[in-house]
């Protein structure tokens, strides 16, 4: 059983890869010519100029992140990235053995997994995965009822017999995929710095979540210990470490985005007094609060002024899922301003004069247009555009011509190409720190970078515009032996085999 998918070497041939080199939208097929309004063509050309990344800019973006690297793991507080030590030192080889448990919790609604590892031999045996969803009352309630609730979905879940079975004398060990804010303080216990995500839930702030976790299980009667606590980047690269001992990266880029890598133990300065018999660890950088040298234009930052964490999150606010399509929609709005949709918006006679009130505001709606909406009309290959006509109508209320369906897929051209371009930099500057760190013991051997997440799964030009941003900065001969690999919903057997790694019991039962 493989979790990986989409394995690309990122200097390879365009020849069957399964992320395919982007190709220019269909403006040469469409016999129709456009012409724009000068206040429109004039804020096109300038969101071109301010989100454009050639290679000077994407090498001082990979320079900014390997340099504010150093800062941030050799003191606290030392640059923008917080660097945060995962204690995770021991992972995942291929020995483990014995039945292991996993919650990933992360949102809305979190998932419950086990898994019946075999050893060299036979690896994973089985597994099996429930998603439950978090009732929205619970979301604002008390720390015990959210933990009490998801200790009783556990314990519903826990069965053993067929191919699941628990080892004479073990206790069930649990991985927990929390992607939450924590300070982490030892590879099984992490306090609660804030909730995010839309969870207001009381009690917690300040607490160990584990120690909670825990008290929730026995409350429930429920024998089962929690033996790693992970967020969900470092659970991916332990689940594409388990079948690939070349994986150094992984990456998160979906709703939010994270990364995090394998780092040397002695390179880690504010753990200085930390004894470790591997001599690694995975360090998360937390780089969606990366700053520095950031192509930003006047709608990225009239967003974050307005959003629930202004001056915070800019790396994470120009390249994940959550704003891409906001920052398209803030581009229309001023575009409609001067005309781009002609000045009128759908006012159908026979339309009630509410539903007439609703359909035009819907383009005034923060985050009413979504980055899948961008991803489709990206891909729309009719000779009208079509699919673009239908989105700008039934999303944001606006009715279009060719000509403002064309402009309105070079917005999106522009913020996506920008977004995945400065994560292939942000890549870039991970492993160009590494390699220095190691005295080229990075770029001259095959490497892979493990990524998961929506934005990246289905975003397929976003996809190639990361990859070239790999390929310009590295040059042809060097990501060659970079492989960039989709590990999809690594997190939850991540953290299960995070908890196999570091089981108390040997695995030779």
């Amino acid at each position: 059983m493989s979790l990986t998918a989409g394995i690309t070497p990122v200097g390879a041939s365009n020849v069957g890869r399964p992320f395919p080199k982007l190709v220019s939208r269909p403006r040469e097929i469409v016999a129709v010519r456009c012409s724009l309004n000068y206040g429109v063509a004039a804020i096109l050309t300038k969101l071109q100029k301010d989100c454009a990344t050639p290679l000077p800019v994407l090498r001082h973006v990979a320079d900014a992140m390997a340099a504010d690297m150093r800062a941030g793991i050799a003191v606290d507080g030392g640059s923008d990235l917080k660097m945060i030590p995962s204690y995770v030192d021991t992972l995942p080889t291929g020995n483990e053995r014995g039945l292991f448990y996993a919650l990933d919790l992360g949102g809305t609604n979190f998932r419950v997994l086990r898994l019946q590892l075999g050893g060299k031999a036979e690896g994973i045996i089985a597994t099996k995965f429930e998603q439950v969803a978090i009732p929205p009352e619970l979301m604002c309630g008390t720390s015990e009822e959210l933990f009490d609730f998801i200790a009783s979905a556990l314990a519903k879940f826990v069965e053993e017999g067929g191919k699941f079975h628990l080892p004479l004398r073990r206790a069930r060990e649990i991985g927990f995929a929390f992607s939450f804010p924590v300070r982490q303080t030892s590879i099984n216990s992490g306090v609660l710095i804030k909730w995010t995500k839309g969870f207001a839930v009381s009690g917690t702030a300040g607490k160990d979540v584990v120690a909670c976790l825990n008290a929730a299980m026995e409350r429930v009667g429920l024998d089962m210990r929690v033996s790693a606590l992970v967020n969900d980047a470092v659970a991916t690269l332990a689940a594409a470490r388990y079948w690939d001992e070349d994986v150094v990266v992984a990456v998160i880029l979906g709703t939010g985005t994270n990364a995090c890598y394998v780092e040397r133990v002695d390179a880690i300065p504010k753990l200085s007094e930390l004894t470790s018999t591997s001599g690694i660890m995975i360090v998360s950088t937390e780089w969606g609060a990366f700053t520095s040298c950031l192509p930003l234009t006047e709608f990225d930052r009239e967003m974050d002024a307005e959003s629930i964490n202004p001056c915070e999150q800019i790396f994470e606010k120009t390249i994940s899922g959550m704003y891409l399509g906001e920052i398209v929609r803030r581009v229309l709005v001023k575009m409609s301003e001067v005309g781009l949709f002609g000045g009128s918006l759908p006012e159908k006679l026979f339309m009630p004069f509410a539903l007439r009130y609703f359909h035009r505001e819907k383009l005034f709606m923060p985050f009413a247009l979504s980055t899948p909406d961008m991803c489709a009309m990206q891909r729309d290959t009719s000779r009208d555009l079509e699919g673009v006509g239908s989105i700008l109508y039934d999303v944001l209320g606006v009715n279009s011509d060719l000509c403002a369906r064309r402009v309105t897929v070079d917005v999106c051209e522009a913020i996506a190409k920008r977004g995945g371009q400065l994560a292939g930099a942000g890549i870039v500057g991970i492993l160009q720190k590494m390699e220095e760190d190691s005295r080229g013991l990075i770029f001259g051997k095959r490497r892979v970078v493990a990524v998961d997440g929506g934005l990246y799964e289905h975003y397929p030009q976003y996809r190639s515009y990361l990859q070239e941003a790999i390929v310009e900065l590295l040059g042809s001969e060097i990501s060659r032996n970079l492989v960039i690999q989709h590990s999809k919903d690594g997190s939850g057997i991540g953290a299960a085999l995070i908890a196999a790694a570091n089981c108390k019991y040997e695995h030779d039962s």
